[in-house]
């Protein structure tokens, strides 16, 4: 039987890729600016972990990333963090510093599991919060 992956976070953040000819950080996709809701997912069947951000205003999805073992994860600023690939970088501009946190939080614990992959330790998942409390925890 077939497990769904569950929510192990969520935020609100601008989705951004660096650009290496003009040397900014630039929307994921051209148009997408503006907050989108950010999770992480766990499939606790596989025990594998994605990045899905999906626009606020339209539903978009605007990023689909899966977590990797030894992905590098940096914490630029308390409210924007990047993390690079063979082929780019990618930026999280939060629109808080606790959203930023709860992130990390998250962040750094798929990438303990993968990068200690025993098979041992799976998260626990909870059903992920309705976005509207999200939004009260925050402010």
């Amino acid at each position: 039987m077939a497990t769904e992956p569950c929510s192990i976070c969520q935020a609100r953040a601008s989705v951004m890729v660096y650009d290496d000819t003009s040397k900014k950080w630039v929307p994921l996709k051209p148009g997408q600016q503006g907050f989108s809701r950010i999770n992480i997912y766990h499939n606790t069947a596989s025990n594998t972990f994605r990045v899905v951000g999906v626009k606020l205003q339209d539903q978009q999805v605007v990023i689909n990333y899966s977590i990797v073992k030894g992905l590098k994860y940096n914490q630029a600023t308390p409210t924007f963090h990047q993390w690079r690939d063979a082929r780019q970088v990618y930026g999280l501009n939060f629109a808080s510093k606790e959203e930023a946190t709860t992130f990390s939080n998250a962040m750094l614990f798929a990438l303990n599991v993968m990068n200690s992959q025993e098979g041992g330790d799976r998260f626990a998942c909870a059903p992920p919060l309705p976005w509207s409390a999200c939004l009260a925890e925050t402010g």
